[in-house]
């Protein structure tokens, strides 16, 4: 029996389209599922809802246990041959609210906070930590599983376990393969959906479009570019930045514009407050997509509770695609997020990088890229600088690598002087409390 292991199962909503994904897969339906959270109410309910899809679509043929606290951790690991990873280290309340509440006193604004920014590196600072002691109980109970690691930020965590773990490691995000879909629908070119082709590489979350053909090998770019430029000049939309990177780099990228406002120097700036309207940028936008989701999930939960109806459909997450893959043996395409053995060659070795891989019953096999246009190594740079950093600031415990990294954010750079990065650090270490206690 193949064993899968959930960790932060009090996800509740993301468990249950990973694991409701792999029961509808056949080779996977007959796995033993083990969720694992520290919370006992969130973990009750992940148990209560996957055991409804269990049964509702699956004839109850997968067996769930759970797992609750650090003490029980090992046993959730042991002999689990994939690990799903979706924690979230200090939640919502309190640490995402100081990620956003402490940077505003010091006049530095932010979108979603999780990825890239002070607040991307402050919740890599109190998770690589926790992926150290899943590391270490992963080498001694299921040394050859697979990590399939869905938390942000996704480069510094997935690129900490590649470089100083032993197990096998792959970040996911889902931002690949809905980006092209999603940029010809705005564009009104659903006529060349079916049959195109594409290429895109580069990191998480900035990962680039390089190529685009319809279904005869033309060149969708021109087009694009065109149209790309009329919207923006013609009507707000909410993938203006994107759009702005067409125009000035040449290509799209992989995620949203409210993402990608926060990676850069060039939209959120005190200096031109007139940006944030002209880009339509979302400031403070994951506090508020969290209150939403929170108020959303306490009414479904109680919808499904009541009738115990639940059903699912195999969603596009690669998750149960990369294990079926794995077990059978057959082909599959994903983008990944792996090291950069030489994948991109104008990008450092060091890097977490995100390219196509395929992946069959030997593993996960990235493919060789070359190099990407010199403007677009150019941007992914200035946050491998900030992502590198913070991963040894993790690995060392060291806080002054934690200035280092922020002073070489791009955003945080532009907005604030040293003495005032220093600060704002220090001021977020002593908010957060024991969930930095490595930092003290």
């Amino acid at each position: 029996m193949i064993k899968i292991t959930f960790m932060g199962a009090g996800s509740t909503v993301f468990a249950r389209n990973v694991l409701g994904d792999c029961m509808c897969t056949e080779v996977l339906r007959d796995s033993e599922i083990a969720l694992y959270d520290i919370d006992p109410t969130r973990l009750e309910e992940s148990y209560i809802i996957l055991s409804a899809i269990n049964k509702n679509i699956n004839d109850s043929r997968a067996v769930i246990k759970t797992y609750l606290g650090v003490e029980n951790r090992k046993e959730a690991l042991r002999g689990a041959r994939f690990v799903v990873n979706a924690i979230q280290v200090g939640l919502y309340d309190p640490c995402t609210i100081i990620d956003f509440e402490v940077p505003k006193k010091y006049g530095l604004r932010q979108t979603i906070a999780d990825t890239m920014g002070i607040g991307g590196i402050m919740r890599a600072l109190r998770t690589i930590p926790v992926l150290e002691e899943f590391a270490r109980d992963m080498e001694e109970v299921c040394p050859d599983t697979y990590f399939l690691n869905y938390t942000n930020p996704m480069a510094m965590l997935t690129g900490y376990m590649q470089r100083y773990t032993k197990i096998k490691t792959v970040g996911l995000c889902h931002s690949v393969q809905v980006c092209s879909e999603h940029l010809l629908k705005m564009l009104q070119m659903e006529d060349k959906l079916e049959g195109r082709t594409e290429l895109i590489a580069g990191i998480n979350h900035m990962g680039w479009l390089l190529d685009i053909r319809d279904k005869d090998g033309k060149d969708l770019y021109p087009e694009i570019k065109e149209k790309a430029r009329k919207k923006n000049e013609e009507e707000k939309h909410n993938d203006m930045v994107r759009f702005e990177y067409i125009k000035h780099l040449g290509y799209y990228c992989t995620e949203s514009s409210e993402h990608n406002a926060e990676y850069n120097p060039f939209f959120i700036k005190d200096k031109y407050p007139e940006l944030i309207d002209r880009f339509n940028i979302p400031l403070d936008e994951y506090p508020r997509r969290c209150v939403n989701q929170i108020a959303g999930w306490a009414k479904e939960k109680n919808e499904i509770l009541a009738d115990g109806k639940i059903m699912h459909e195999r969603s596009k997450e690669y998750a149960s695609y990369i294990m079926e893959a794995i077990v059978t043996n057959q082909p599959f395409k994903i983008g990944g997020n792996v090291l950069n053995t030489g994948l991109i060659e104008n990008l450092p070795a060091d890097a977490c990088v995100e390219v196509p891989c395929m992946v069959d019953g030997q593993g996960i096999h990235p493919t060789h890229v070359g190099r990407l246009p010199v403007q677009l190594a150019a941007m992914n740079m200035t946050n491998i600088n900030a992502q590198l950093i913070t991963i040894e600031a993790a690995r060392t415990k060291r806080k002054d690598m934690i200035y280092q990294a922020a002073m070489l954010d791009p955003h945080t750079a532009a907005e604030l002087s040293i003495d005032d990065i220093v600060a704002m650090c220090d001021e977020l270490i002593d908010a957060h409390g024991d969930y930095m206690r490595w930092y003290k």
